[in-house]
């Protein structure tokens, strides 16, 4: 009976690798995966700037990891090879218009699918002009176990020229937090706009806050020393030098040395609401720095044409409507690189996204140093791509490169 099984198993065994040799065989016959072409298209919607040749488009592939890249010729290129799947396509390149003026120029796609062969794609390709302030530094994951008043931003004069501060805004967009679930704006809107969450200001009438070049200053959601036993002793940062702070008038947190910013706008008002915090996501948000130019009078609070709610949704809250004309530098920063298929803000805003991939870890986001100016001040990357500008999971410090406190600071 043992004699018989043992001839059962080896026949059994024969026709498994039998059929095993047919699969392998037939996967062997298979047809090559079939690779595709595709030709952008560009167009400039910068009335200034007609001519887009040598801009660089980039195809991504995250999930199989994917990079290819190309340049622009005669308005457009051709790009073949491309294994079939799902594509985020960036334009990106400086350039100078007609009255000299330097813009950073980016179009982009995310989630394209490239499904077929000989497709065509039309991208119309805009930028901002070369702003003289950028964020250096974002500290926003807060610190273990469950602290997040430390936050800080750091804003640098990356120029040759004084700026003055007075009147500098500074807001986060909405949504707070990365999500695929994009809100609905109105159809008038066009792609005149960024929406606000929350706006507030730098004080000031027009020359009390000069920054020179290589001088950077700070806004702290809360400015003080944070690693005192009274606060987190496991917070990697003191805030209390310092100049702004996003005083919320909570008696937990009191009025520090530091300048209190000026509130603009939340919901609709002027006021700061009823919840004592400004806290921004600790999984990273959007954040951007404008000013309002002096022949306009941006009022979103008084101005209901300035305002407008989510029309994907029923919630009543309302939001800014911020020209995108206005903006000197944006940053989106998410979960994590996997994130960047979720994107909140246009490509010409910031056609990446930054991140430190998890909350309450003390880490930050630093923009990346280009060159050093003779003088050793540091003169930082700003491609208005926030995946290429920023290292990240860095230590949290003030003035990390060697930047300067203005004069004025109370630091100081």
């Amino acid at each position: 009976m043992s004699t018989v099984k043992n001839y059962i198993g080896l026949a059994i065994s024969i026709v498994m690798l039998f059929g095993s040799c047919q699969k392998i065989n037939s996967a062997l016959d298979t047809p090559i995966v079939q690779y595709y072409k595709i030709q952008v298209k560009t167009t400039s919607t910068i009335p200034t700037i007609s001519n887009l040749d040598g801009l660089t488009v980039k195809f991504t592939n995250f999930k199989e990891g994917i990079v290819r890249s190309g340049t622009i010729a005669h308005g457009q290129l051709l790009m073949d090879s491309l294994p079939p799947g799902l594509y985020s396509i960036n334009i990106a390149g400086l350039r100078k218009d007609d009255l000299e003026d330097s813009y950073y120029l980016n179009a982009g796609v995310v989630n394209y699918g490239i499904v077929k062969n000989d497709q065509q794609l039309n991208l119309a390709v805009s930028g901002l002009k070369q702003s003289p302030l950028v964020f250096s530094q974002i500290y926003y994951s807060g610190s273990a176990p469950f602290y997040f008043r430390d936050q800080f931003y750091e804003i640098y004069n990356n120029s040759e020229e004084t700026v003055y501060l007075d009147g500098l805004h500074f807001a986060t967009l909405t949504p707070t937090i990365a999500t695929q679930v994009l809100p609905v704006w109105p159809t008038e809107d066009g792609d005149k706009y960024v929406y606000g969450d929350r706006v507030w200001k730098i004080p000031g009438k027009g020359k009390e806050y000069p920054l020179l070049p290589g001088e950077s200053i700070h806004i702290a959601q809360f400015a003080a020393n944070h690693k005192l036993a009274q606060y987190n002793p496991s917070s990697p940062i003191d805030c209390s030098t310092a100049e702004f702070e996003f005083n919320m008038d909570n008696p937990n947190f009191p009025n520090q040395p530091a300048l209190d910013m000026q509130h603009v706008f939340y919901n609709g008002n002027s006021s700061k609401g009823s919840v004592p915090q400004y806290l921004t996501s600790v999984f990273g948000a959007a954040y951007v720095i404008f000013r309002i130019p002096e022949a306009s009078n941006w009022d979103p609070v008084n101005n209901i044409n300035l305002r407008t709610r989510n029309l994907g949704t029923t919630s009543t809250q309302l939001f800014a409507k911020i020209p995108r004309s206005y903006l000197l530098d944006a940053v989106e920063a998410g979960h994590n690189a996997n994130m960047i298929t979720a994107k909140r803000v246009p490509a010409e805003v910031d056609a990446g996204m930054t991140y430190v991939g998890a909350t309450y870890i003390g880490q930050a986001v630093a923009r990346k140093v280009r060159e050093k100016k003779e003088d050793g001040r540091p003169f930082y990357m700003d491609t208005n791509n926030s995946t290429d500008d920023f290292e990240r999971n860095i230590a949290p410090q003030f003035r990390r490169n060697g930047e300067k406190k203005p004069n004025w600071s109370h630091a100081n």
